[in-house]
């Protein structure tokens, strides 16, 4: 295998490689700015994690206050 074959299986692999991202540049170019369709905001959603999460920093602020 010469240097032409070897430029060819490199070519090969970048282009693999990079098909992924050139995926997505495609998907968000063709949706307005929203690869992934209409998705909700972060943050917006209920979630037991974000509700004890919560519940322990008002807490915190809580005792803080009270000294």
């Amino acid at each position: 295998m010469g240097v032409t074959g070897l430029f060819i299986v490199m070519l090969i692999a970048a282009a693999l490689a990079f098909a992924p991202l050139g995926y997505f540049i495609y998907m968000y170019t063709a949706k307005d700015g929203e690869p992934f369709g209409d998705t909700e905001p972060h943050g917006d959603s209920e979630s037991l994690v974000l509700n004890l999460a919560e519940k322990g920093i008002n807490a915190i602020k809580n005792i803080a206050n009270k000294k």
